[in-house]
């Protein structure tokens, strides 16, 4: 085989394994009406994001359109339509963190990450995503990392944990 028929092959498995575990997802909540939240946070957990083929299979099990599905997807930002990178980091975007350097944080996120909100890292090792409140309003600005919480984040404290997650890498 060549090279890039190698390639197709194991992706052509990792969609069917994908699949499969949609297919799992979807048995689970067959007997509960309205499960299309429930299904894709499961979707979400299981594979971490919502493949594009999945999408159909989930319309049609819970006898909704595609358009309807994709739209949940795409309307909440909790939800990715593509797989994140190593480590995800998400910066407060609420109004405690916001008042207290959120936005001025997330700008040098971008750059130091080279990648923009809602982005991944050229060489995958990051996903920088925007959250609404996560918790730590009193000790502002907030961020997550691989989800542990860091309070009271400065520039320097971020590049800092860069760093140290990919031994030096930004």
């Amino acid at each position: 085989m060549k090279p890039e028929q190698v390639q197709q092959a194991r992706q052509g498995q990792h969609d069917t394994d994908e699949l499969a575990a949609v297919q799992r997802i979807l048995q689970l909540h067959a007997d509960e009406p309205g499960a299309l939240l429930p299904i894709l946070h499961d979707v979400q957990d299981a594979l971490g994001y919502i493949p594009a083929d999945a999408v159909p299979v989930i319309a049609e099990a819970q006898n909704l359109s595609r358009a309807e599905v994709h739209g949940v997807v795409t309307y909440y930002h909790h939800f990715r339509s593509q797989p994140a990178g190593r480590h995800v980091i998400q910066i407060c975007r609420a109004e405690a963190c916001q008042s207290m350097g959120a936005d001025a944080l997330l700008a040098h996120a971008e750059l130091r990450l080279g990648c923009s909100a809602h982005g991944t890292t050229k060489d995958g090792a990051f996903t920088l995503e925007p959250a609404f409140c996560l918790g730590l309003c009193a000790s502002s600005p907030a961020m997550t990392l691989d989800e542990q919480p860091y309070a009271r984040m400065t520039a320097k404290g971020f590049d800092a944990l860069v760093a140290q997650t990919e031994g030096g890498r930004a």
